[in-house]
């Protein structure tokens, strides 16, 4: 990391600070959904048996995606704190160790997957004209998860040095790649035989493994803020437990989570075709709306990790709560547009159906007025994750869907008069009670007291020398 950036991140202006990371994090994320949307429009035009091969694969990649993810949280949050200590040493062990962990974990994950997708999507209950191209789609993604978790490392580690415009570029160049290649592998041309819904898969692979190889090459040359040499990838087993043991709370959180889309998309599914048209487009609308507070949340996480590992727990508080008010403010805001324009969001998704439209534009009038408790829970997961307290991250994310959403949607939708609308109610309460949950957990200040670079004998020597070291990290 550049000094400059070092100094703009542990001692500059905290909101330039902010945009600075949260900018291209939140352009990165408009472009990964152009991955989704790009499979979208090819497949769309094989029929509806390959969209439901994609939609019925999705969620099983997903979870298990979410299982490898912990790992990519523990190695991001260890990478900014030593960053914020003035440990490069440890920058690139953590990196490599990392990656070598990612690795395995992901050879593992895609070999089980691959063995056992015929009975998973026997358990989903697939139809059989769907079974085969599902079935296809799924073992391919399952041989390309490795690239998935060697990149989404690749990018956790950048964010954690405070490096998120080479990402950027990655993504983009992959994701214009990935439009060219899917109706080539999809329909075949020339030489090159079509694959039907596989071909997707294959596209993705390949655009996923180039997006892997340039991440380990942009780490190899170390001219990042990360310098990895192929020595360094020797198995160090006490940092492999220690980062084992603190990515299984994020594991579990997002693994929950994934969980908890499966289970309530089997709840809303109990109240017919129109009330499932109207839960997907507002999850739509919701999943695009929260992007730009997504790349806040992140760029609080890596000014969070940095300073408490500088020691600057004042400033990490200071960084939280500033950005928590500010995803706050931007989603009430979007909260207010939507509610203006919520037929025409809806119609922008599904333009001829006048049932679709007008309970759609309910559902997000419903809940968009408390879209900014979303913006504050986003923001003190991500303190709490940068700050080593990966277990209170993942029993907000418990608490949320466990605890309140899924047994108040059943409440509500099942036992009052309020019908599908009692599943819409539960997002604005779940939304605002567990805001008030991250906001009192937080100021309660416990998460101060984490500080994984203490683990090292020499570290207060080292940050003290850091500040005097000519030319900062390189």
């Amino acid at each position: 990391m550049a000094p400059d950036r070092k100094t703009l991140f542990l001692e500059g202006s905290i909101p330039r600070a902010l945009v600075t990371l949260a900018i291209p994090i939140i352009l990165a994320n408009l472009l990964q959904t152009g991955y989704q949307l790009t499979d979208a429009f090819w497949v769309g035009r094989l029929g509806a048996s390959a969209v439901a091969a994609v939609s019925v694969s999705f969620p099983v990649t997903f979870l298990v995606i979410a299982l490898g993810s912990g790992l990519a949280m523990a190695g991001a949050t260890m990478t900014a704190q030593y960053v914020g200590a003035g440990r490069q040493d440890m920058v690139n062990h953590v990196a490599a160790q990392t990656m070598l962990m990612v690795v395995i974990t992901s050879v593992v994950f895609g070999a089980l997957g691959y063995v056992l997708a015929p009975m998973l999507l026997r358990l989903l209950g697939v139809a059989p004209e769907v079974f085969v191209g599902a079935l296809g789609f799924l073992r391919v993604s399952f041989v390309g998860i490795i690239f998935v978790f060697m990149y989404a490392m690749f990018q956790s580690l950048m964010r954690g040095v405070g490096q998120t415009r080479i990402p950027l570029y990655i993504v983009a160049g992959t994701v214009l790649l990935n439009f060219l290649l899917d109706p080539l592998f999809i329909f075949g041309w020339g030489p090159v035989p079509g694959l039907g819904v596989m071909g997707a898969a294959y596209a993705t692979l390949v655009t996923q493994a180039i997006a892997a190889g340039i991440g380990m090459l942009i780490f190899l040359r170390g001219r990042h803020g990360i310098a990895l040499h192929w020595r360094a990838f020797k198995p160090d087993p006490v940092y492999l437990k220690r980062a084992f043991f603190l990515g299984v709370p994020g594991s579990v959180e997002l693994s929950t989570r994934a969980l908890g889309l499966m289970v309530m998309s089997f709840l809303v599914a109990s109240f017919g075709t129109l009330t499932i048209a109207t839960y997907g487009v507002g999850s739509n609308i919701l999943q695009v709306i929260t992007i730009p507070v997504m790349g806040v949340a992140m760029a609080v996480a890596t000014l969070v990790g940095q300073n408490i590992g500088a020691g600057n727990i004042a400033r990490a508080e200071r960084i939280t709560w500033l950005g928590t008010a500010a995803s706050f403010l931007i989603l009430s805001v979007l909260g207010g547009v939507a509610w203006l324009c919520a037929p025409w969001l809806v119609r922008f998704f599904i333009p001829d159906d006048p049932q679709v439209i007008a309970n759609g534009a309910h559902f997000i009038r419903i809940m968009c007025l408390a879209w900014g408790g979303i913006g504050v829970q986003l923001c003190i997961v991500s303190a709490f994750r940068a700050s080593g307290n990966m277990l209170g991250a993942m029993i907000i994310a418990m608490v949320s869907q466990w605890m309140i959403q899924f047994p108040l949607a059943y409440v509500l939708a099942k036992h009052t008069t309020l019908g599908a609308d009692g599943l819409w109610w539960s997002f604005p309460v779940t939304n605002v009670a567990v805001a008030l949950i991250s906001l009192a957990w937080f100021a309660r200040g416990s998460w101060k007291t984490v500080r994984l670079t203490e683990d090292d004998k020499q570290v207060a020597e080292v940050s003290k020398e850091a500040m005097i070291e000519e030319g900062g990290l390189r």
